[in-house]
């Protein structure tokens, strides 16, 4: 345990997803960290175009932050089991309910659903961290996802990556994040905004990934940023 983290009571026990999901085996009792939540919320925001009140993302969400508060895992902290093979979110058909069209099927008859683009993940990010100011890192970061998205280095005039590097600038003379322009302001929608997209692969996920912790003087993710939601649908496609 980091030294960093709080003192934990020997009676106080980490909250796991056995206690909330119906898991087996090793990842039932694993505690929920912090940043599974961060990939979970991601992935639930492409899936669902938003965050569901009372949804997994949320209740993994509290869960985690018990458990940081507690100590029994950091705020960096991925469990191993997650890390290795991402989160994944599917509706499920309900009696009474019309099937959803982010469902995707290969069965005879049905449409194998598109996967997901690394606009879409952009624009998730506005709705997992779209309070957070815009910051030189933000930057950074979503300029390496344009660049893989349109297949150019060049920065497009007026496009994301220049105007979130506008903005980076601007916040740095703002001492106030309520004055600061935040990531909502500049990722919704988009997919919309770029000149070529291109739906997520691994390699994107990883590359956009290195871009966020080259850029970030912690060499952390934030939870729920670009690179999480990037990572998020590299998984789900």
């Amino acid at each position: 345990m980091s030294q960093q983290q709080p003192q934990k009571t020997e009676t106080e026990q980490p909250l796991k997803y056995g206690d909330f999901f119906n898991v087996k085996g090793e990842l039932a009792d694993q505690p929920i960290a912090p940043q599974d939540a961060a990939m979970m919320q991601s992935a639930e925001a492409m899936v669902f175009g938003k965050n569901q009140k009372g949804g997994p993302a949320s209740v993994m969400q509290a869960a985690a932050a018990k458990n940081e508060r507690s100590g029994h895992v950091s705020h960096e902290d991925t469990t191993q089991l997650a890390g290795d093979e991402g989160v994944t979110v599917a509706e499920t058909k309900l009696p009474g309910r019309p099937s959803s069209s982010n469902s995707s099927s290969t069965t005879e008859g049905d449409v194998e659903e598109a996967p997901i683009t690394i606009g879409e993940a952009l624009a998730a990010t506005a709705l997992t961290a779209g309070e957070k100011p815009v910051e030189q890192t933000d930057a950074a970061v979503i300029q390496a996802a344009e660049a893989r998205a349109t297949g150019s280095c060049i920065v497009t005039p007026g496009g994301l990556a220049a105007t979130a590097q506008s903005a980076a600038s601007a916040n740095e003379g703002l001492a106030q994040d309520v004055d600061k322009i935040k990531l909502n302001d500049v990722l919704t929608g988009a997919a919309a905004k770029l000149p070529a997209d291109k739906a997520v692969t691994r390699q994107d996920a990883q590359g956009v990934m290195e871009a966020e912790l080259r850029n970030n003087p912690s060499l952390t993710a934030y939870p729920g940023g670009v690179a999480a939601s990037v990572a998020a649908a590299a998984r789900l496609n």
